[in-house]
């Protein structure tokens, strides 16, 4: 378990630094870099707990989905600010490496199999992000109808 402490702290302060080299307004900082951090420690969480990668990132990605979309909120700001920094950890940069690695080298099948596991962690982050947004904007939707009726009556 303190692996998964250190693993926290040092995703946060490369969430910190990430931050700042995407020009993240100074103010939301703190807040992008948590994001970020958490989506991390709980990928990491899963797999301790032996989740399957790709379920352990979708998991993730939802986690930095929603925390992303309650932070925008509460600092009054776009969503993307918080997400961009939040998943690029989650992103599989050493799969998509290997996978050309292994075309250059002449190795197709190994290329065709980091490729499809590569492929199916983008399809993960991007499917969890996807899930947690269009489920936050159907609760919006039936809370606004909700204020709505209640209005009226």
């Amino acid at each position: 378990m303190m692996t998964l402490f250190l693993q926290f702290v040092f995703s946060l302060i490369a969430m910190l630094g990430f931050c700042v080299m995407f020009h993240v307004p100074v103010r939301h900082i703190p807040a992008a870099a948590f994001i970020g951090s958490a989506g991390w420690f709980l990928y990491q969480l899963c797999l301790y707990f032996h989740v399957s990668t790709i379920i352990a990132c979708f998991l993730a990605s939802c986690s930095v989905g929603l925390m992303s979309d309650i932070a925008s909120r509460l600092l009054k700001d776009a969503a993307t600010i918080f997400i961009i920094p939040g998943i690029l950890c989650l992103v599989p940069g050493s799969g998509m490496y290997n996978t050309m690695l292994a075309l250059v080298n002449g190795n197709l099948s190994q290329a065709a199999a980091t490729g499809s596991r590569t492929l199916m962690l983008a399809g993960s982050i991007a499917l969890g992000l996807l899930v947690i947004s269009a489920a936050i904007r159907i609760v919006v939707s039936i809370a606004r109808k909700a204020v709505n009726i209640a209005a009226k009556l």
